[in-house]
């Protein structure tokens, strides 16, 4: 089995294509097959080397490796059509010779103007054939005298084209609604049928795997591997990846390019396991599987001809399952540009790599992204205590009579105690229940507010000691310098009492709190 993913560098990486990408991928590693990777850069305007590098990574980023390509080479090459132009003149001329196709001198305006005159009359906009009665002689003729023509193969008239889809079934057309196609234009370069056909016929292309807008293309594709002596290979048509109302995913629904996903901050493990589920079931009621696991049950047979619909929302809880699983050493890594675009600049070294990973704790449970990261840890790097006082509602509660003991309590408390690990947490936690009174909510909503800033947030359990282990890194960690919680309830409970006239000052500490 050889299959191949053959992208224009024209742009980036869509999400529809790299979901065909991932089929051909997983069809070739489960079966023991070929994968192959082809550069269709032939339009020459629009194609770039800029392209073409944002395509491979992101195929590397997706973990889409391939056995034959560029950077892979491989014994049917070169793998750029840039790079084989000299393979489709030999085989127009081999056409040219057999009476297979004819050289065209049809101008875009006359061609223009036979469409618009076939659509005014009702008929289908097929070449009218004007070239295709040229002798050679006549077509040597005006070849000489400088003209420039296009080649057009000659489809035979009458004639069904019948194929086996490996995802609809038999597919039939009829020739006589299909126009002798252009196979190399006015300018040497070959057109995407023709090429396509001698790529696949020469790479020994044995499953062609596509989106179902090359349907109409193949019946021209059979009757090239007729004409040139080649066996077709199988073809399989997928469904069109659609956005949430049902139309063809595009840019008004959001992003739509891996690149875009991947600066949202899904992993790669994720957008292909998401991917994999977009028109086909591995069975078993299982949905969240290793790329591995997939390619072992992937099979044609179990692809859908139903349309498949993007939504962004599955592929967030898909995310959410492999950011709990991920290492939280890559996570932390990982988040580092997000920091940055935040606004917290970090450029940590082991230990401080070390400490970002153990915080990643705290944020499995309630982010979807790891763009959402920094948000859900800034309370360890950015803290001020007016902050949460400037919310009425807040401050309101915090001014009442048992949260403001609590306060007091918890900086009392703190003031003379070494940093907090968990159980020293939890030690301080009681002990200013039994002080205070208060329990449950009203004694750990208070101690939240003191210590993050926040009025939610992860864990307290976990929260609290991340702040005083983060308080003692050495600013060669390259973190922000983080306040510990002794300073932080020091701090809160003097700008507490600044908003109470008349009551008792709790001095401002001398810390790294302004």
């Amino acid at each position: 089995m050889r299959v191949r993913f053959a992208p224009s560098p024209t742009g980036q990486l869509h999400v529809g294509n790299a979901r065909t990408a991932l089929f051909n991928w997983l069809l070739a590693r489960g079966q023991g097959g070929t994968f192959i990777l082809r550069i269709e850069d032939t339009d020459a305007e629009r194609s770039t080397r800029e392209s073409e590098a944002a395509i491979l990574r992101d195929l590397h980023w997706l973990g889409l490796d391939w056995d034959e390509g560029p950077e892979s080479g491989g014994s049917h090459g070169p793998y750029r059509q840039s790079e084989r132009l000299h393979l489709y003149q030999s085989y127009a001329k081999e056409l040219l010779s057999a009476d297979a196709a004819y050289y065209c001198f049809c101008s875009t305006a006359h061609l223009e103007a036979e469409r618009q005159e076939a659509l005014a009359a009702g008929r289908p906009a097929l070449y009218a054939g004007t070239c295709r009665r040229l002798s050679r002689d006549e077509a040597a003729a005006r070849i000489a005298a400088g003209e420039r023509p296009a080649i057009r193969f000659r489809v035979p008239k009458d004639r069904d084209v019948v194929f086996t889809d490996a995802v609809r079934g038999d597919v039939r057309f009829q020739t006589d609604v299909i126009s002798d196609p252009v196979i190399v234009r006015a300018d040497g370069h070959p057109a995407y049928n023709f090429a396509v056909v001698v790529d696949d016929a020469l790479m020994e292309v044995t499953h062609v795997i596509r989106g179902e807008d090359h349907i109409s293309n193949t019946p021209r594709q059979i009757l090239l591997y007729d004409a040139m002596g080649f066996a077709p290979p199988t073809f399989a048509h997928l469904a069109m990846v659609m956005g949430p109302d049902h139309a063809p995913l595009s840019k008004r629904h959001g992003a739509t390019s891996v690149a875009e996903f991947r600066t949202k901050g899904y992993l790669p493990e994720a957008l292909v396991n998401y991917l994999a589920l977009i028109g086909w079931s591995p069975g078993g009621g299982d949905e969240l599987l290793p790329i591995d696991e997939l390619a072992r049950r992937f099979a044609l047979g179990a692809v859908g001809h139903s349309a498949g619909v993007f939504d962004e929302e599955k592929l967030a809880w898909v995310n959410r399952h492999y950011l709990k699983i991920a290492d939280p050493a890559r996570l932390a890594a990982l988040s580092l540009p997000y920091f940055n675009d935040a606004g917290v600049v970090m450029t940590p070294d082991a230990q401080g790599l070390e400490f970002l990973a153990s915080a990643m704790a705290m944020t499995s449970s309630s982010v979807d992204r790891l763009n959402q990261v920094p948000a859900r840890l800034a309370f360890l790097f950015t803290y001020d205590p007016s902050i949460p006082l400037r919310d009425q509602q807040t401050l309101e509660e915090m001014n009442g009579d048992g949260a403001r003991t609590v306060v007091v309590a918890l900086a009392a408390e703190l003031a003379a105690s070494p940093r907090l690990d968990r159980e020293r947490f939890r030690a301080i936690a009681n002990q200013v229940k039994a002080r205070t009174g208060q329990k449950g909510k009203a004694l750990f909503h208070p101690i939240r507010v003191v210590l993050t800033g926040r009025t939610e947030g992860p864990e307290l359990d976990l929260a609290v000691p991340a702040i005083d282990r983060g308080a003692e890194l050495p600013s060669s960690a390259g973190l922000p310098a983080i306040v510990g919680n002794r300073e932080r309830a020091a701090a809160f409970a003097h700008a507490l009492s600044e908003q109470i006239p008349g009551s008792e000052r709790i001095p401002n500490p001398e810390s790294r709190i302004p």
